[in-house]
């Protein structure tokens, strides 16, 4: 395992509940039972806040860690641009990713390919959150 995994995924400090949500979703990966439920404050199309909660592997928990701190002051648009395009990350295919969501790459490549659905179980529960 990368240590790097360990590393994203050790800063926890969205892993919270947030009471004053706007939006909310659980999501459960099929395949090995990775479990995850968001809450999102949206104010005017743009994210303001993100709280999570997980019962899932340290692949899981870097790619929820990751977003949640990517995902603020964000607007709805952009977010489900890069979620959607997470999965292109993948494929031996030319992805153009904002500066922001740059850090995604270090996770979502091909090294991590037999990972690929538990690190998009974050990206997956938003756009489930968000209705898209």
């Amino acid at each position: 395992m990368d240590l790097r995994i360990l590393e994203i995924a050790s800063h926890t400090e969205n892993n919270k509940i947030l009471k004053n949500y706007t939006h909310k979703s659980k999501h459960k990966n099929p395949l090995c039972g990775d479990e995850m439920e968001i809450s999102l404050v949206v104010d005017n199309d743009v994210v303001k806040d993100m709280g999570y909660q997980c019962k899932s592997c340290v692949y899981c928990q870097a790619s929820v860690s990751l977003l949640s701190r990517k995902i603020k002051e964000k607007k709805i648009d952009e977010i489900k641009t890069f979620a959607l395009n997470g999965e292109k990350l993948f494929e031996n295919v030319k992805t153009t990713l904002e500066k922001n969501w740059k850090d995604f790459k270090e996770i979502l490549n091909q090294k991590n390919l037999a990972r690929k659905d538990c690190l998009l179980l974050p990206l997956r529960a938003v756009l489930k959150a968000l209705k898209i």
